[in-house]
């Protein structure tokens, strides 16, 4: 109501007074706030992931696809349960990064279109009420015009009025995204921890000072503050779930809070992404020397074993080398069964 009455003002001041524009009777004419506001959100949400996060998705997976292929010549030990784990290549783990960027982007695509259905002419409740004959057509192109997007009517106007479905939908997809950058993000920091007393099988570009106390000290500041950004979009995701509910018969009161809370999201995730990629990702690199020392001390080299000699021979031969401080080669060595097809047995070359 503000809004057509600032608008009515405007109009009237362009024609120099010579008619006076009504915010109700003219600015208003075959609308209603219940229409138009979720219209409105709908279209700023395309417009905001078409130019914002699409491309910001984009580009953290093309980066992160390239890593993969810098660092698949380096061999490293896997690790489950954050124990010893058999042998993988460093752009095997970054390939699983890439992907599954690459899946998410493809479930924002497929979300969008849902948010493409704006309901303008539903009116108060969706009937045809005080609607000009011929207006939703027109104006759905006006606003296709305008912003080079394809909007259109949605399937059934009462469903659009009475619930907030797509951005709710999209909403989701947002928070599944968050939690699959926590765990990217996460695990780049375990795999940069050190430099003297964690793993250390990579290298992150220096940001800045991280410490006020210890001299020389950086942190993993930019993969610390994309994961603050998911944990507060992940809050967002219960927010709008939340008020999604408030929807009673014919409209839903907890748009503004829908809205806000929903555009801030992809503003947030944008931003994020952009600054990970472009202060963080593209300079990482690989410490080979380090992947090969726990490569090559991973008690879990003995999996290449079982084949050969059984479970149980190998979980013995494992145990002992463990208990004993020893590599797999001395306690093969030393039960006189190191031969060369027990040598390729427990090359990691021959395992990823």
């Amino acid at each position: 109501m503000n809004a057509n009455e600032v608008i009515a003002r405007r109009a009237t001041e362009i024609m120099d007074g010579a008619q006076q524009v009504h915010p109700n009777d003219h600015v208003n004419m075959s609308q209603s706030t219940n229409d138009t506001f979720p219209s409105a959100l709908n279209i700023a949400a395309v417009e905001s992931i078409q130019q914002k996060l699409i491309p910001a998705l984009t580009n953290l997976q093309e980066e992160l696809q390239k890593k993969s292929e810098q660092f698949m010549p380096v061999l490293k030990a896997g690790r489950t349960h954050l124990h010893d784990g058999v042998p993988i290549r460093l752009g095997q783990e970054f390939s699983g990064y890439a992907q599954t960027i690459q899946n998410m982007k493809q479930q924002i695509e497929e979300d969008l279109q849902g948010l493409y259905e704006i309901g303008l002419g539903g009116n108060a409740v969706g009937t045809d009420i005080n609607l000009q004959p011929g207006y939703v057509p027109k104006v759905i192109q006006e606003v296709n015009n305008l912003t080079n997007l394809t909007f259109r009517e949605p399937k059934d106007i009462f469903a659009f009025m009475q619930n907030m479905s797509e951005p709710l939908h999209c909403m989701l997809t947002l928070k599944e995204l968050a939690v699959h950058l926590i765990k990217i993000t996460s695990d780049l920091r375990l795999l940069s921890s050190g430099p003297r007393t964690g793993l250390a099988e990579i290298t992150l570009p220096p940001v800045q000072p991280g410490s006020t106390v210890m001299p020389g000290k950086v942190n993993p500041a930019i993969l610390e503050m994309t994961h603050m950004v998911c944990c507060q979009v992940i809050g967002y995701e219960t927010t709008v779930s939340t008020a999604a509910r408030a929807s009673q018969l014919e409209i839903n009161v907890m748009m503004p809070v829908i809205a806000h809370t929903f555009l801030h999201s992809i503003e947030l995730m944008s931003n994020a992404i952009n600054t990970l990629v472009q202060k963080c990702i593209t300079g990482i690199q690989a410490d080979e020397k380090v992947c090969k020392q726990w490569m090559n001390a991973s008690l879990s080299l003995v999996t290449g074993l079982s084949p050969k000699l059984g479970y149980d021979m190998a979980s013995q031969i494992g145990l002992t080398a463990d208990e004993q401080d020893k590599t797999l080669k001395q306690v093969l060595e030393e039960k006189g069964m190191l031969t060369d097809e027990i040598l390729q047995a427990i090359d990691p070359k021959g395992m990823v």
